[in-house]
């Protein structure tokens, strides 16, 4: 596997390294001791994936709080996505930026999200699977999230959003929820 480090501390993007011949190829997507080596979570409690019937589905943006916090490992298996992370710890050197990174069925990239990170997508064809790995169990009382659009987040989404969840489009910006 490469791990390819984004401009937001802690955070990679990992591309399988392929060993191709006639058949096709392998690659590895997942190895404890690489993980390991780079100083990443390496425990897997939990997968889930996610499933998007229609193109321009926003799914976000979220995150499990204290002391429920994840780190998650997303991919997507079918379609493609426009995923988007941004830091949400107070401490690190990148908070409150953002990234964002298009996953395919076809490029196979993983994105590598750390705990204290905000996580959500916008597919970008119909029919988009995403497979993600969690270090926590899902704990709802620990779910949060911040509204999509954001204003102090300014993420610009390629995308028109057509599909949301009713919860999802009523999360607060994070300056309100910051002075709660």
């Amino acid at each position: 596997m490469k791990f390819v480090q984004t401009e937001l501390q802690d955070a990679y993007i990992i591309e399988p390294e392929r060993m191709e011949d006639e058949r096709g190829f392998f690659a590895r997507i997942w190895c404890q001791h690489e993980f390991e080596n780079y100083g990443l979570a390496a425990s897997l409690v939990q997968c889930s994936i996610s499933f998007n019937r229609t193109k321009g589905t926003l799914r976000g943006m979220h995150f499990q709080e204290y002391p429920h916090e994840e780190t998650k490992i997303v991919r997507a298996t079918m379609g493609s996505v426009y995923d988007v992370i941004v830091d949400l710890r107070p401490t690190s050197k990148t908070y409150l930026k953002h990234i964002g990174i298009e996953l395919t069925a076809e490029n196979r990239s993983m994105l590598y999200i750390p705990k204290g990170f905000g996580h959500g997508f916008i597919t970008l064809k119909d029919n988009t699977e995403i497979v993600y790995q969690m270090s926590e169990f899902f704990a709802p009382k620990s779910g949060r999230g911040i509204r999509w659009n954001d204003p102090a987040l300014n993420i610009q989404w390629p995308e028109h959003v057509c599909v949301i969840s009713d919860r999802d489009r009523q999360w607060p910006d994070f300056l309100a929820r910051s002075t709660d």
